[in-house]
């Protein structure tokens, strides 16, 4: 590996790879290259994080290195090009590994019946001889050429297993096929095991599919990232407006943003006012006020009126551009998934391998005058029961099972590496917005001065008037008032950032700030103040009423806390997790939050970098971190986090980042998660056992340790009908977690 001062970072797409062994050869393969510092592959999302110096080595020779070993390199300068493209070949594997496994079946089904029940027709050997051929050899392929990667760079993996059981299977049973009469003259029968080839490859297929349809839209939460940002932009350039193509934006230029438009780069408001919709950053339902003088950012999106903003960031130094960097920092440095099958086959393979030979070359040395046939029975039988088709059962049947479980839960779990860490939580970090409250302002108090007359005409006309506003806020009264009379409005007048006033019925309406109230000389009702004074200090947004002049009422709105927020709190801190929360919002309506729902520990303006840091220092503490959010500033950390978790009501982005989704956006399923992770991961232990224990017991057995003691010798059909059994008690101990209760 090069030492080298002046390098580059990049993370990159790669193609072909199908296991984590083949995440392992790409990071050697490039870690060995001349001019590469580092090279880590995220087998989860099929990309590799390269550092290399740009003076020894290229994109393209790295791409030429990679493809000598069946593998390749994703080069786009334009990274939504990179993803659509990756995304493209995904689609493409899946598709060819579904019809596989279609194909695969329909061909083993007539072996399998064969082989079973119909082994003693005359045509039955031969046939089956002829369907097992394009199983093995079209359709299995891959499994062939895999093991010769691996075994040219000296590893082993299931494929390894795959194709030295199927081959030697098939192998053997083509000889007895084609000439029986060689252990007919020897007195025994000549068994074939076509079924048992044409089975393994049908299972292993059905596995790897079902693991690339888990990974395959990995892609998805950097694309919509990405989409964030306009690509035409309109700006001001010598005095004449144009559109150019936003990654021509220069620092200066004058950018022009109208109603409903997402703001391009980052810069400050010299023209202009709006309310922008900044939950990108602040991850609160609010629309943030934009007036001369104040920052926008890329990726936000003005919601009412236009404005004009100079340029300060653009490109890759915007705020967008460095969450969508740190995105993919975080999910690729996290280690590649590691399946423990392909762990344990890479010492596992040789071993069984070395035992088939041992057991071979022991009876030609120590054998009778069947020596030879004894030798050969007993080293495929031990090749047959080492078949790999439990080892490759143990995870994806317990995970299509524990996924399964938790969706009736309203849990859903997108890969299994978080399942399989989520047991072993020991802090979770909760957003306030939309994860412990609805997300949404709403109504929670409405008052009026006891004097008050016809209040139900009040309503109308106020119902009215908040009709005509463009203000966040006015959408939560109109919601609340039902009364669906119309009234007819007159002098209607908006005030940016304070509040509406018109005439309804020849009465003059104020609606606003109390400030705004007090500027036009209205004074609060002594009635009023002391709710007043507690709904401030609940951290509710206050509104006064005016009508002709008087102070008539007011009303608070909040984003309310979920009913089951508090209880998901207690369950977490019942099972000894920490409960910490973070929040863009001020520190008052935090405390407010944080002290309804039991959590002590709480941070209040905190920003998306601010939340991934927080969830480092836990882990560099050696915590075990949950993260908990809904928006798109939740996403960093999200994608920092051991175990990421979306509410089901959130941005699409925090859903495609995070690997558990609550669907109801219920808090109380969080706890059940943590439950399912645990009784799935007992299950693939159990699984892994029950999967070898065959093997410790079978393999001896298989290569003729009780012959000298009993004259007992496996037959290859019996080793089969072990392989069969212990896949038969995977499957059945994997349905047992159906009738688990979380």
């Amino acid at each position: 590996m090069e030492t080298v001062t002046d390098t580059k970072n990049i993370i990159l797409p790669v193609t072909g790879m199908s296991c984590a062994a083949c995440a392992v050869s790409v990071e050697s393969m490039l870690g060995h290259t001349k001019g590469v510092v580092n090279a880590g592959v995220n087998y989860a999302n099929q990309s590799v994080s390269v550092t290399y110096d740009p003076d020894l080595v290229d994109l393209p020779e790295m791409d030429r290195v990679l493809q000598s070993i069946g593998y390749g390199l994703i080069i786009e300068e334009n990274e939504e090009d990179a993803i659509a493209e990756q995304e493209k070949i995904q689609l493409e594997h899946y598709q060819q590994l579904k019809n596989k496994a279609i194909y695969t079946g329909i061909l083993t089904v007539p072996v399998v019946i064969l082989g079973m029940f119909l082994m003693d027709w005359a045509y039955a050997n031969y046939i089956m001889f002829a369907l097992t051929i394009p199983v093995l050899f079209v359709l299995g392929k891959d499994f062939f050429v895999n093991a010769w990667k691996q075994a040219s760079h000296r590893k082993a993996n299931m494929d390894t297993l795959v194709a030295l059981s199927t081959g030697v299977a098939f192998l053997f049973s083509t000889f007895n096929t084609f000439y029986p009469q060689f252990w007919h003259e020897r007195g025994l029968h000549p068994h074939v095991y076509f079924e048992a080839s044409a089975v393994i490859i049908f299972f292993i297929l059905l596995g790897k599919l079902l693991e690339e349809r888990a990974k395959s839209n990995t892609s998805d939460a950097l694309k919509k990232l990405i989409g964030l940002q306009p690509k035409i932009v309109r700006v001001y350039r010598e005095g004449n407006e144009m559109e150019i193509p936003v990654r021509e934006v220069r620092l200066g230029d004058e950018v022009i943003i109208r109603s409903g438009e997402k703001i391009p780069v980052d810069g400050k408001v010299v023209s202009g006012s709006s309310f922008v919709d900044e939950s990108l950053m602040t991850g609160e339902p609010l629309p943030a006020e934009k007036k001369a003088g104040d920052n926008v950012f890329a990726g936000t999106i003005n919601q009412t009126g236009s404005f004009t903003f100079t340029a300060e960031k653009v490109g890759k130094q915007t705020v967008l551009a460095q969450i969508i960097k740190t995105v993919q920092a975080a999910q690729g440095s996290k280690a590649p998934v590691q399946r423990l099958a392909d762990q344990i086959a890479g010492i596992f393979v040789p071993v069984v391998i070395g035992i088939a030979i041992l057991t071979f070359a022991t009876w030609i040395v120590l054998g009778s005058e069947n020596a030879f046939t004894h030798a050969m029975l007993t080293a495929v039988s031990v090749l047959v029961i080492a078949c790999p088709c439990a080892l490759g059962l143990a995870t994806p049947t317990a995970m299509m099972v524990g996924v399964g479980k938790g969706a009736e839960n309203n849990i859903l779990i997108r890969d299994a590496e978080s399942l399989e860490k989520a047991y072993k939580v020991d802090v979770v970090i909760l957003d306030k917005t939309g994860t412990l409250t609805e997300g949404r302002p709403e109504v929670t108090d409405w008052k009026w001065v006891t004097s008050l007359e016809n209040v139900s005409n009040h309503l109308a006309a106020i119902k009215a008037l908040e009709a005509r506003s463009e203000h966040p806020l006015a959408a939560a009264i109109v919601q609340f008032i039902v009364d669906d009379s119309k009234a007819e409005v007159s002098e209607f007048k908006s005030l940016t950032g304070s509040g509406i006033r018109g005439l309804v019925d020849g009465n003059e309406y104020i609606v606003g700030t109390f400030k705004f109230l007090e500027n036009e000389g209205i004074q609060i009702a002594d009635e009023m103040q002391p709710a007043y004074d507690v709904l401030t200090t609940q951290a509710k947004t206050v509104i006064g009423i005016s009508i002709n002049g008087q102070h008539a009422g007011l009303v608070a709105i909040a984003d309310q806390l979920k009913p089951t927020s508090r209880e998901a709190v207690e369950k977490l801190r019942e099972r000894g997790i920490e409960v910490h929360m973070l929040t863009g919002d001020n520190a008052q309506t935090a405390a407010a939050v944080a002290s309804q729902v039991g959590i002590d520990s709480y941070q209040a303006e905190v920003k998306p970098d601010d939340k991934m840091q927080f969830v480092k220092n836990l882990q560099a503490a050696g915590k075990t971190v949950a993260m908990v959010g809904d928006g798109i500033n939740d996403s960093q950390a999200l994608a920092q986090a051991d175990v990421s978790v979306a509410m089901g009501k959130g941005s699409d982005i925090a859903m495609d980042v995070a690997k558990m989704t609550l669907i109801t956006s219920d808090l109380l399923a969080l706890p059940k998660a943590l439950n399912l992770s645990h009784k799935t991961v007992m299950t693939i232990k159990q699984n892994l056992f029950w999967a070898f224990i065959y093997n410790m017991i079978g393999i001896p057995i298989a290569a003729g340790v009780l012959y000298p003691i009993n004259g007992f010798l496996l037959d290859p059909m019996i080793a089969g009908a072990a392989m069969a059994l212990s896949s038969v008690s995977v499957v059945m101990n994997s349905l047992r977690l159906k009738r688990a209760r979380l």
